[in-house]
Order: structure tokens, then sequence, then C-alpha cells
């Protein structure tokens, strides 16, 4: 039928942290986490007034130390290809 595709409509997007600091010589974005987890290989957007982005989350750090999984309540380092800014909302993408 005409007008019909095969895929199904999107899960809607869940708010996971917001942006502290923006590091913009290295391009970090610290974000704290208000719900969690977020995981290497997950795809976030961020939004704010001038900033809305997809990305897959490449590297996560947690006081300088390289980790795969960082829970609700962590302030993390996430590298970001676009600038981002303070209060910035972060959220996760569902698995496609």
């Amino acid at each position: 039928m005409e007008g019909q595709g095969t895929a199904s409509p999107s899960a809607p997007e869940e708010r996971i942290g917001v942006v502290r600091k923006y590091f913009a010589k290295v391009g970090v974005a610290a974000v704290e986490l208000t719900a969690g987890p977020l995981n290497v290989g997950d795809t976030i957007h961020i939004k704010g007034h001038t900033t809305d982005f997809e990305e897959r989350v490449d590297s996560l750090e947690v006081d300088h130390q390289a980790v795969e999984r960082a829970g609700a309540g962590s302030l993390v380092g996430l590298k970001v290809r676009e600038r981002v800014r303070e209060h910035d909302v972060v959220y996760r993408k569902p698995p496609a």
C-alpha cells in the first residue's frame, strides 16, 4: 500500500543529563548524569538554545579514568564533535 513504510514509530528520547561545562580546547563536555546509565556505544542527542546534534558515545571518563558505563549521579567527561553550552540537555536515543 502506498504511504505505509516499514519503519515503526520511534520511541521517545530519554533525558539523561545536563552539560555543566565545556572545554573548548579539547572538545570535551562535562555532563552531569541525572538519569542513567550511559554506555559507550549509545547514541545521544544534545539540545539547547543554539545546540542541536546527535552523535555516538565513543568514550566516557569519570575522574579522568576511562569507563564503559556511568550511572545517574556521575559527572562524566564526554568527547563531542560540536561546541556545547552549559545547561544544554543530553538525551539518550533508543536503540534502533
